[in-house]
Parts: C-alpha cells; sequence; structure tokens
C-alpha cells in the first residue's frame, strides 16, 4: 500500500510540476507575443480561462474596462438563453368580441430579408377585424451612442415594436429594379449618392449601375408599420391606444437560436436589438432594453467583479464598458448550461463560418468558436478554443485604440491562438 501511495505521489507531483512548466511557457509566449510592435501603442487584454480546473491560464489587463464592440452580443446572447423560451413570443394578442387586438413584442423576424418568418401573418389572416397597438414600446429607434451618421447603414436599422421586413428595404438589379417592400418602389430615386436616404424622410437612392443587393433602414412610425402590415395581410387594420384585456396570449414563432445563430455569426446588430426588447417583454408589458438589462445585472450578473457598463444589445455604442473577465465569466455561464453541441453552433467557426470565416483556420478541424467585435480602432474576440489535447478553453483578448489596421492585429492574435492550441 505504502509503495501504492509513494507511486501515486509521484505521479501526481510529475503531474504538477509538467502543468507548472506548461503555465510558465505559454506565460512566457503570450508575453512576447505582446512584446511585439504590433502590440506596443495600444491597450491589450486577455484572460484565458481552463472551466475544467478553474484555472486561469494567462491574464493581462483582464479586470480593465474595455470598448467592446459587438462582443456585447455575447452578453445579449445570454440574455437571450436564460429569458426567451425556444420558440420566440412572436406577438401578443386578445380576442374582445369580434375584434382580435394585437401588440408587438420585438420580434424582428416577420417577413425578414433572411429569416422571411411568416408566422404572424398566417395567424392574422384568419381574423376580419384587427386592432394593432404600437404604444408599448418604450424606448428610443436608436441607442445610446450610436453615431447619428449611421442612420442610413444596414446595420443601424431602428428599433421598434413590430418589426417588418427587418425595419430595412431591399434593392436589388437584376433584369429589372426591385424593391421590397414594394411599397416603397416610387420613393426611390434611381441616381448615385453619397447617401442612401434622406435623414428625415423615406427618401432612397440607388445607383442604377449598381449589381450587389443594398438593405437601407427605412422610417419607422406608426403608420408605415400599420400599412406595411395591411399590404401583407391584404386588409385594413385599425390601431387602437391601448389593449383591451389584462390577459394577453402569446403566439410562437421561429426558433429563438435561429435568431441567435444569426445573430452571433453575422453579427447582427439589429438582431441583437430586438432580442433584448424581446427579453423585456417577458418581464414587463412594455418594451425597454433598459428593462432587460437591469434585470440581467440584478438577477444573473450580480457577482461579476467588474459591472459593465452594458447601454446596448449589438455595441453599437461606444458607451459599452466591459471588462475580459467579465466576458470569460458570461461565456463560462453559458458553457455550463448549454451543451456543447447546440452552443458550439451559435457562434461563429474559425476558418468556417461567420465573421471569422476568412481567419483562425482549422488544422484540420475547427479550433475557435467565438464572437468578433469591431468598431474604428477596436479589435476584440471572445470565445471558445479547443486544444489538440481536448481541452475547451475559454478566452477574451481585447484590443482598443490601436492605429495599425486590424488585419495586423489578427495576424498575431491568430499565432497566438495557434500556440495555445498546439501547446495545451
Amino acid at each position: 500500500m505504502k509503495k501504492i501511495l509513494n507511486s501515486c505521489a509521484i505521479i501526481l507531483f510529475s503531474v504538477l510540476i509538467g502543468a507548472c512548466a506548461s503555465g510558465k511557457k505559454l506565460n512566457k509566449t503570450i508575453t512576447s507575443a505582446l512584446k511585439l510592435e504590433t502590440f506596443r501603442n495600444h491597450f491589450t487584454g486577455i484572460m484565458i480561462y481552463d472551466p475544467m480546473s478553474g484555472d486561469t491560464l494567462y491574464r493581462l489587463n483582464s479586470d480593465k474596462y474595455f470598448t467592446p464592440a459587438s462582443n456585447t452580443k455575447i452578453f445579449t446572447l445570454y440574455t437571450s438563453l436564460l429569458l426567451l423560451p425556444k420558440q420566440i413570443p412572436a406577438l401578443k394578442y386578445c380576442n374582445v368580441n369580434d375584434t382580435l387586438f394585437i401588440e408587438g413584442t420585438g420580434d424582428p423576424s416577420l417577413l425578414h430579408p433572411y429569416l422571411n418568418d411568416s408566422s404572424v401573418t398566417r395567424f392574422l389572416k384568419g381574423f376580419k377585424n384587427i386592432s394593432l397597438n404600437q404604444n408599448n414600446f418604450a424606448d428610443s429607434k436608436f441607442g445610446p451612442g450610436w453615431a447619428w451618421e449611421d442612420y442610413d447603414g444596414y446595420y443601424s436599422a431602428e428599433r421598434s415594436a413590430l418589426p417588418i421586413y427587418g425595419n430595412v428595404v431591399t434593392i436589388f438589379n437584376s433584369d429589372t429594379l426591385r424593391v421590397i417592400p414594394n411599397y416603397f418602389m416610387p420613393n426611390v430615386a434611381l441616381i448615385k449618392n453619397t447617401i442612401n436616404r434622406e435623414k428625415d424622410t423615406n427618401t432612397f437612392y440607388f445607383d442604377p449601375t449598381r449589381k450587389d443587393t443594398l438593405e437601407i433602414p427605412f422610417k419607422t412610425d406608426s403608420t408605415v408599420i400599420q400599412t406595411l402590415l395591411e399590404k401583407a395581410l391584404g386588409r385594413e387594420i385599425s390601431v387602437v391606444q391601448k389593449m383591451p384585456c389584462e390577459e394577453k396570449m402569446i403566439l410562437s414563432g421561429i426558433l429563438t437560436d435561429s435568431i441567435n445563430k444569426r445573430m452571433m455569426q453575422e453579427s447582427d446588430n439589429f438582431l441583437a436589438e430586438q432580442l433584448l426588447l424581446l427579453a423585456s417583454s417577458t418581464l414587463s408589458d412594455t418594451l425597454n432594453t433598459g428593462t432587460a438589462i437591469e434585470y440581467m445585472l440584478e438577477n444573473h450578473l450580480k457577482d461579476l467583479k467588474q459591472p459593465p457598463r452594458w447601454v446596448d444589445g449589438s455595441g453599437l455604442s461606444r458607451y459599452n464598458l466591459f471588462s475580459p473577465e467579465a466576458m470569460v465569466y458570461v461565456l463560462n455561464a453559458i458553457h455550463r448550461e448549454v451543451p456543447k453541441e447546440r452552443l458550439f453552433h451559435l457562434f461563429a467557426e474559425g476558418g468556417e463560418s461567420g465573421t471569422i470565416a476568412e481567419w483562425y483556420p482549422g488544422n484540420p478541424q475547427p479550433y475557435i468558436y467565438a464572437k468578433t467585435g469591431t468598431l474604428g480602432n477596436n479589435h476584440n474576440i471572445s470565445g471558445y478554443l479547443i486544444t489538440k489535447s481536448g481541452k475547451t478553453l475559454i478566452f477574451s483578448f481585447m484590443n482598443n485604440h490601436f492605429t495599425i489596421p486590424a488585419s495586423e492585429i489578427k495576424k498575431q492574435m491568430q499565432q497566438v491562438f495557434e500556440w495555445i492550441r498546439d501547446n495545451n
């Protein structure tokens, strides 16, 4: 027995010595990489964590605040996974006498250019008299800190209670000009312009020599939404100032993960914003991004050592501030609660899909499942790294305020990730 115990002690000691040696080598390798000219003149924060052992393998400025850009969507994903059911709550409604009263939940999928869900229209076509309440939206159309000049960019569509067509006009020119929804066809001027739309009106510009598809946000208001819904249904609907019932039924729509996946892989800002509004619809009768954020911070993120400044769902705002440690905390929470097959399906795969299709290729299998976050002079990536030994590591690598091309930052990050993959 004594001999067995001594043998076990020797094995354990050898494992610990090996782990220490590996840890020192990892520290030395990453520290050396960060001394290169690429990282010298900007702010960098890193945390690498092993969820199986509970060990932090490397950290640098991991408790400092960074502008996260679209890494914010990791927090939005966590909110969606916790607060939304398997199928999206597409509509709230009630029947009073011979009229169906409805209000939006923030569901972005109705006739969306990519999601193209028709659950709501199929349901509504079964009723003759429909009244729409649009007064449950208690938020601004744009998030705090969004760049005002982005109003005509596809990535900056307006937030609303009942989005339709993704709140964008889709224009493409094949043999003939096509405009979806067709309602806006008379508003499209076929001229080249420096802007895609007038700031205060739904007047759009499209270069007739253009061959690719252009998506332009339209200005939302109660009349526009009502008209677009009427045209989709092929009948008139009325507008009311409030719902006449306390108890409301909920119409289930598409799978929530279909929205989560597109948000995470394509970094879709509009879907991210609407997911937070959807989350708020499960907490209150009014739709408000702040309601969902406050609930998450008070109930599911209260143990964060660096509580974030979190103001929107997409990360478009430069007001957002998150630490790498907070990113790892949430990624670890998701990792504990969501089966790996489902979880990795939601994130972009290095060398394969989404925003990292051209970066971090596998050897031969994908080894990075992550979310990027990019704004001018800022690039971050946070997610999961699979090592050659089969370990799943959680990481956040944040870079703020660089002046060199982002591609140079990515090249060095890729070398670091590949070393971690091959030596752990």
